[in-house]
């Protein structure tokens, strides 16, 4: 199932590069809580998804380290955690909470989590 074109296009305005390592090119959405094998749609939600290269988006699923750093950003999210947990913008070294309606607002990280 395709994420829908609107939510793209708002996914798209608020990242314009990777959470990950900054680049603007060969971008592609990801899924901070899995949707699994051709999963529901109901997790296409905005503070679910995050714009991130094709070599991250590998890196997380294919290795272990990557995904263990992954899940301590917020990258990844385990099934019963809350897409409302901050994620972290590797590039400006800033937390961030991602919102439904595709916006975001920054979290000040008082003790870790």
């Amino acid at each position: 199932m395709a994420i829908p074109v609107k939510t793209l296009r708002l996914l798209r305005a608020r990242d314009p590069h990777c959470w990950h390592c900054g680049v603007e090119e060969d971008l592609v959405p990801h899924h901070r809580i899995n949707r699994g094998m051709g999963g529901s749609k109901l997790l296409d939600t905005l503070d679910n998804l995050m714009m991130v290269c094709g070599l991250y988006n590998g890196a997380m699923e294919s290795d272990l380290l990557v995904a263990r750093d992954a899940r301590g950003w917020g990258h990844k999210l385990a099934t019963w955690e809350l897409c409302s947990r901050p994620v972290f913008d590797c590039t400006s070294y800033r937390w961030w909470i991602l919102l439904p309606d595709g916006s975001r607002v920054e979290h000040e990280v008082k003790e870790p989590f």
